[in-house]
C-alpha cells in the first residue's frame, strides 16, 4: 500500500498545501477538506504577492487571468499561473504556480501542484495532480462510479475502501497522461509514469511505467 501514499507520490515542497498534507497518509483523505484547506492558507497570504478577488479567491499579481474565465471560490491561484480562455474554475480549486489551466478547461475540488498542465478541454474533478504532470488534451478524470457506489481503489496488493462517493484521480509527480484518455474513479498513477492517448484507466498504476492499455503496463528502461 505504500504506493498509493501520499510521501510516495509527491514532492511537498511543491505545493503552497505541502504543511496541510502531511497530516494524511493517502490523497484522497484530503478531497472533503480541500475547501477548508483553501481558505486557511488563503487568509494567510502576503497581499503584496496576491490579490484576494471577490471571497475566497486570492489570485497571484504575477499569474495571467483570461477575462473570459470564470473563477468561484475557494480558490488560490499560484504565481506565474496561466488562466486561459474560457477555463471554468467551479470553486475548491488549489492552483499551484506556473500551472496552466486551459481553454474550456474546467476544475473542481482539485489540487494542481506547482507546474501542473491541464491545458485543452480537460476535466479534472475530486483529484490531485503532482509536480509537473500533464494531462493532454481532451484527457479528463471521472469522478463517480456508474452505480453510485463508494470508490474502492484497487491494485496489486490494494485494496483500499475510501468512504468516498466522488473520486477522481490521483497522478504523482511527472504523470503524463496521454489525448482523450479517461482516468475512472479511485485511479492511481506513480510518479514518472506515461499513459497512452485514448486510454481508458482503472486502478494503481506503478511509477515509472508505461500504460498502453489495461493488462499491458511496462516498465520504462532505466
Amino acid at each position: 500500500m505504500m504506493q498509493v501514499e501520499i510521501k510516495n507520490l509527491y514532492d511537498l515542497s511543491q505545493t503552497i498545501a505541502g504543511e496541510s498534507l502531511k497530516n494524511y497518509t493517502y490523497p484522497w483523505e484530503v478531497l472533503p477538506h480541500i475547501g477548508a484547506l483553501i481558505t486557511a492558507i488563503g487568509e494567510t497570504l502576503d497581499p503584496e504577492e496576491y490579490e484576494q478577488k471577490g471571497e475566497q479567491i486570492w489570485i497571484a499579481r504575477s499569474a495571467s487571468v483570461a477575462p473570459s474565465a470564470c473563477i468561484n471560490g475557494p480558490c488560490i491561484i499560484g504565481k506565474q499561473a496561466e488562466i486561459r480562455h474560457c477555463a471554468f474554475i467551479r470553486g475548491n480549486a488549489l492552483v499551484g504556480e506556473g500551472a496552466v489551466v486551459g481553454n474550456s478547461t474546467e476544475l473542481k475540488n482539485v489540487i494542481l501542484f506547482n507546474g501542473v498542465q491541464v491545458p485543452h478541454y480537460n476535466y479534472v474533478g475530486d483529484s490531485i495532480l503532482g509536480y509537473k504532470s500533464h494531462m493532454g488534451a481532451g484527457s479528463i478524470t471521472s469522478n463517480v462510479k456508474s452505480d453510485k457506489t463508494l470508490v474502492v481503489v484497487k491494485g496489486e496488493g490494494v485494496r483500499i475502501e475510501t468512504g468516498l462517493k466522488k473520486m477522481g484521480a490521483m497522478l504523482g509527480d511527472f504523470v503524463e497522461v496521454g489525448c482523450n484518455s479517461v482516468l475512472n474513479p479511485g485511479t492511481v498513477i506513480g510518479r514518472h509514469t506515461n499513459v497512452y492517448p485514448t486510454s481508458m484507466v482503472r486502478g494503481v498504476i506503478p511509477e515509472s511505467s508505461i500504460f498502453k492499455k489495461s493488462g499491458e503496463i511496462v516498465k520504462k528502461k532505466e
